[in-house]
């Protein structure tokens, strides 16, 4: 008997490519192979090879990439849950194929199949992280390194196989850097190459606590303020292309001889429209949410109407953004006159 032949009346060419070449013990068992059939085979001169506990590579030679990836995900999840034919368990469920349960690729890997210039190629890498829910009692082995977490995020399908989101494969990644360099070269990447937004890395790494981590810090903090002058940007051109009424721009309000009712990104003061741009961040939600919540009602009870936004909507629906602005400067004919406000530059 050869390598490529059938292992039992349960032949696998159902299965894909990759799984053909790559099988746990029980899959093996499931066709047939019994244990001691797989220890003979993968001796030192046999055709196959075990590349981690309990999965087995069918032929001899370097293991590829894709390969690579799926022996991780095999490893990883419970051996009762990985299905040796197809059939209903083996359907795929939302983006992931469900036969690999919730595992997924993280860190350089997933940044690696995200397309990420900063990271090497998968076959350069030494290991390749998969991030599991916590309660799995596994223990990193040979190039696979765990990564637990509480809560497991729904992960996107990329040639075939579950990765993380970029914002939590970026976290993870980062969590590995010491160098100053790599870190500020691998988060600028991820947020001007457009693979995710400044908030969802943020989110991430606060998550992930590196935020106590200067270097992070100050590179998220030049983030944080180039993404808010892009912002600012967007709201110029959407008002400009849409033909909108010029507003004040970054001004402070002030009731007269009052204090300070906080500051807006645009107002126009014949319609008593404000227009604020919400870019807070994860370490500012807890502090600034109030704040500002206590800051649009009061405004409201003088008669201003607030319209918050974000980057986001601003960059993918900006026609949606003109028309709830332009709703609201053509309400105004209809409200009540607001009190007198004092409009400062900010």
């Amino acid at each position: 008997m050869n390598p490529n032949t059938p292992l039992s009346p349960r032949p696998l060419h159902h299965l894909s490519d990759v799984r053909q070449r790559v099988l746990t013990a029980r899959q093996l068992r499931e066709h047939g192979v019994s244990a001691t059939t797989t220890g003979e085979r993968c001796r030192p001169d046999g055709p196959w090879q075990q590349l981690l506990p309990g999965v087995f590579l069918l032929h001899t030679g370097p293991a590829t990439s894709e390969e690579r990836l799926h022996a991780a995900l095999l490893y990883t999840i419970p051996r009762a849950r990985i299905p040796a034919q197809p059939g209903p368990a083996c359907a795929p469920r939302g983006d992931a194929p469900a036969a690999y349960g919730e595992a997924m690729i993280t860190g350089p890997a997933a940044l690696a199949l995200h397309r990420f210039a900063c990271v090497p190629s998968l076959l350069a890498l030494d290991r390749i992280d998969v991030l599991v829910p916590r309660t799995r009692r596994l223990r990193s082995t040979g190039f696979v390194r765990l990564v637990r977490a509480h809560t497991v995020p729904r992960p996107k399908l990329l040639t075939g196989v579950p990765v993380a989101p970029a914002a939590r494969a970026v976290a993870d990644t980062v969590s590995l850097l010491v160098d100053p360099a790599k870190v500020r070269e691998l988060l600028t990447e991820a947020v001007r190459d457009g693979h995710c937004e400044v908030s969802a890395v943020v989110r991430e790494l606060s998550r992930s606590r590196l935020l106590t981590r200067p270097h992070v810090v100050e590179v998220v903090d030049a983030l944080l303020a180039e993404g808010r002058a892009l912002a600012e940007g967007m709201l110029y051109d959407m008002v400009r292309e849409h033909a909108l009424p010029a507003p004040l721009w970054n001004v402070e309000l002030r009731l007269p001889g009052g204090p300070s009712l906080g500051a807006v990104d645009a107002y126009w003061p014949d319609h008593s429209v404000a227009l604020e741009i919400d870019t807070r961040t994860p370490r500012q939600e807890a502090e600034l949410w109030s704040g500002s919540s206590r800051k649009r009602e009061h405004l409201e009870r003088l008669g201003v109407m607030v319209v918050r936004t974000t980057p986001k909507r601003l960059a993918e629906s900006t026609e949606q953004q003109a028309a709830v602005v332009r709703t609201a400067l053509m309400a105004s004919a209809d409200r009540e006159p607001a009190a007198y406000l004092v409009v400062l530059p900010r």
